[in-house]
């Protein structure tokens, strides 16, 4: 057993795909070391400083956000204060965050692991900022790492010539998904979405929405889709995030009304009932690394539609249907949805049978060989 030590900007209750990733690392991993998660108060809904949680014991560190920028001066002497030799596997999606884990392995004059999850764009009054950043002081970030895990082969070649890292150091660990998220594929033969009512009507199809309300998942792409779309639907959108009022002002000025719900986060038993409530999973994202929600929604045998953006076009290909990124092409794809259940029943077949590879077992499995491969 040796202690393994998993840094992160957000943790779970936060909602999020890189928070749950780290989330279900841990527990993983917890059954054979002794796994520490440093992460910050941000989000944490009042969840204790200090705290043992499934066999993982969680530091939580005050803090302050900052231009989508966990601030938390005292997370730097936890990982000072981590036993020697301990794994030192930072989490990074944020600025900050890795810098503040290479200064901690130099100091202790050891080595550290990055998993990157996602390259952001520029946004807010200080974007213009991010690409000297990510050239001057992430590269560098990037480049010290032992090993730099991905989640899939398209951000292996990005870090490896945007970042400089050598393919040697670089390793392909794609996300997984827990086994209460599973349920059987549909049978070839399902009925069709219809109401058996006195007058046949056709029962909306339901989507659904699982993820964080922010400017990277483009919610308000969707929204303008489900107000050109032509057939009965209702779309169920489950998070939270800064742009929650906005959305809502969006969807209400649209005329959307009861087409479109807004539930906020939902957890555990209830996050599984909407999956299993749903008839299509849908994902409007710019840009993803490997989406953790399309992940649960193919494991609960749901049809997936997605845009053909960098993240999404990697683990859905062959699998789900991909859009343009633009709300006409996502609203031709629901409609085509929608009057086709075959189509429906096909795509939910295949994202049961895709599912079935990505086990937080096996990712745990990967992830410990990166760390004998660093030879930390």
């Amino acid at each position: 057993m040796r202690t393994v030590v998993q840094i992160t900007p957000y943790y779970p209750p936060h909602l999020g795909g890189l928070e749950r990733v780290v989330l279900h690392l841990s527990r993983c991993l917890a059954q054979r070391h002794d796994v520490r998660v440093v992460t910050t108060t941000l989000d944490s809904g009042g969840a204790p400083r200090r705290a043992r949680e499934d066999g993982v014991t969680v530091r939580r560190h005050r803090a302050a956000e900052f231009a989508h920028t966990a601030i938390a001066p005292g997370l730097l002497g936890s990982l000072l204060a981590a036993p020697r030799g301990a794994v030192l596997h930072a989490h990074c999606a944020h600025a900050l965050l890795p810098e503040t884990v290479a200064l901690a392995a130099r100091l202790r004059r050891q080595e550290f692991v990055l998993h990157f999850h996602l390259d952001v764009d520029a946004s807010g009054r200080l974007g213009g900022l991010l690409p000297a950043y990510k050239k001057h002081v992430f590269g560098r970030v990037a480049r010290a790492a032992a090993a730099v895990i991905v989640l899939t082969e398209q951000q292996a070649r990005f870090v490896e010539e945007a970042y400089r890292v050598p393919p040697a150091r670089v390793h392909v660990v794609p996300n997984g998904v827990g086994p209460e998220f599973f349920r059987p594929a549909p049978a070839p033969a399902a009925a069709p979405v219809v109401a058996a009512t006195e007058t046949a009507t056709p029962r909306p199809l339901r989507l659904l929405y699982v993820g964080r309300l922010s400017a990277q998942k483009n919610i308000a792409r969707l929204l303008d889709a489900i107000s050109l779309a032509a057939s009965p639907l209702r779309l169920r959108i489950v998070g939270g995030g800064e742009l929650d009022a906005d959305l809502r002002a969006r969807a209400a000025a649209l005329g959307l009304g009861e087409r479109v719900e807004f539930t906020g986060p939902l957890y555990d038993e209830d996050l599984l009932a909407a999956y299993a409530d749903a008839d299509v999973f849908v994902l409007p994202s710019d840009r993803e690394g490997m989406p953790l929600a399309a992940l649960e929604a193919m494991a609960a045998a749901l049809p997936v539609l997605a845009t053909d953006v960098p993240g999404n076009t990697e683990l859905l290909h062959g699998v789900g249907l991909l859009a343009a990124p633009d709300p006409a092409s996502l609203a031709a794809a629901v409609d085509r949805l929608a009057s086709d259940p075959a189509l429906r029943g096909r795509l939910a077949g295949r994202s049961a049978e895709r599912a079935r590879r990505h086990t937080w077992e096996e990712v745990t499995r990967q992830v410990e060989l990166v760390y004998r491969k660093a030879g930390i």
